[in-house]
């Protein structure tokens, strides 16, 4: 019998389409309105109530929502150009990014060597009387551990502004992501969690920097008027008042909106998100059963007991060697795989620091060995197990010396 061989890549992320997000776009298209509406409004609502906030913002990207974050808690709090936030060495480069945008510094703390997340025992070490906040990432679907991260923030006065653009729906402590700081991020780009092609949400449980974010969103306009129907079904004296303000700007902003297309296709992905949550999960389970038997080798992801993993990839760390020669073998083999977001070897942030990786022996080693592969809920079985098979392939062959 002829073994299973894909006939295209198998990508760490997909998107399929489905009748209802069909049918809401093909709603969106003849309502004749792409600008802010009813389903930006609805993924809006249903966002914040799924994440346990009170306000939700729909704009064009995570990166985006990241920028929006730190820009409203800069104009609330006061904040200075050259002030810092605390960022993880192992994140994608939009979180710390976001700080430079705002014309503050980044200052990078190591991460766990079992989650890969921020090392909250290594936080304090880094602040200065210039910190103003810390950017916790729930990396690859696992939340951060926060407690530490509160009582610093008590402690030191810190603002928390949560990058989960790869993160949703997880709790910890049981509590909800994006409900955990002052500002929750989100990223519904292609291949994430939950998909609207290009997107991102921030939530809050702060109505005043609800209000701000949304106005930075919108030109830094005048929230009298942010929606084309907020001039109907009004009293005279408030159409007035929202005629006088429709082109008033009030702040320094930027075009970072999304369509109702997009919040379309959220909204019908959301219905779905039991199922996308649960195939996940057990494509986890999968590869964690089926490649334990190579743990002296690679390190599978970890799951502390007081939070949730939604696994929005895999990842997989070589314990002693580089991860090149691997990696090059499954992606000749058909199998897509990524860096597991390596920050400061970049080139432009080279440019910009110096040469400090070597300071941040955790996230070196991630950088030289870690990658990841596709997690996500369209894998069918026949390509899990290809999957499975391949890494043992490689790492049989590496073991007898053919690497």
């Amino acid at each position: 019998m002829k073994s299973f061989r894909p006939i295209r890549q198998i990508g760490v992320g997909s998107l399929e389409l489905g009748p209802r997000e069909k049918h809401f776009l093909h709603q969106a298209i003849d309502s004749n309105r792409l600008s802010y509406g009813p389903f930006s409004q609805k993924f809006e609502e249903l966002f914040a109530e799924f994440h346990n906030c009170r306000f939700a913002t729909f704009c064009n990207s995570g990166t985006t929502a990241l920028h929006l974050a730190l820009a409203a808690l800069k104009e609330k709090q006061g904040w200075r150009e050259g002030d810092e936030v605390i960022v993880p060495a192992v994140t994608f480069i939009a979180t710390s990014n976001s700080v430079l945008h705002n014309n503050m510094k980044p200052v990078f703390v190591d991460v766990d060597p079992k989650t890969y997340n921020i090392d909250p025992n290594l936080i304090e070490a880094k602040l200065t009387d210039l910190t103003r906040a810390i950017i916790p990432v729930h990396l690859l679907g696992l939340p951060c551990d926060m407690a530490p991260i509160w009582d610093l923030a008590q402690k030191y006065n810190l603002k928390i502004i949560e990058d989960s653009c790869e993160t949703m729906f997880a709790a910890y402590k049981g509590r909800k992501v994006g409900s955990l700081g002052d500002i929750g991020c989100f990223s519904t780009y292609v291949a994430h969690f939950i998909t609207t092609g290009i997107g991102g949400l921030t939530t809050t449980n702060e109505p005043e920097l609800a209000v701000i974010m949304r106005s930075l969103m919108n030109h830094g306009r005048d929230n009298v008027y942010i929606n084309i129907d907020d001039d109907q079904s009004v009293s005279r004296d408030q159409l007035f008042q929202i005629v006088a303000n429709r082109f008033s700007f009030v702040r320094l902003g930027y075009n970072f909106r999304a369509t109702e297309l997009e919040a379309a296709i959220g909204l019908a992905q959301l219905e779905n998100k039991e199922f996308i949550i649960q195939k996940r999960k057990e494509n986890a389970e999968y590869f964690m059963r089926t490649l334990k038997d190579l743990e002296q080798f690679i390190q599978l992801p970890y799951i502390p007991p007081d939070r949730d993993h939604m696994f929005m990839l895999f990842p997989i760390v070589l314990r002693h060697q580089p991860k090149r020669d691997m990696v090059n073998f499954l992606e000749e083999n058909l199998i897509e795989t990524r860096d597991l977001f390596p920050l400061l070897n970049q080139p432009v942030y080279q440019k910009l620091f110096g040469d400090i990786e070597h300071e941040y022996p955790v996230a070196q080693w991630l950088n030289q060995s870690g990658f990841y592969i596709g997690c996500h809920q369209y894998l069918t079985e026949e390509e899990k197990t290809y999957m499975v098979e391949k890494i043992h392939e490689f790492v049989n062959a590496f073991r007898r010396g053919r690497v």
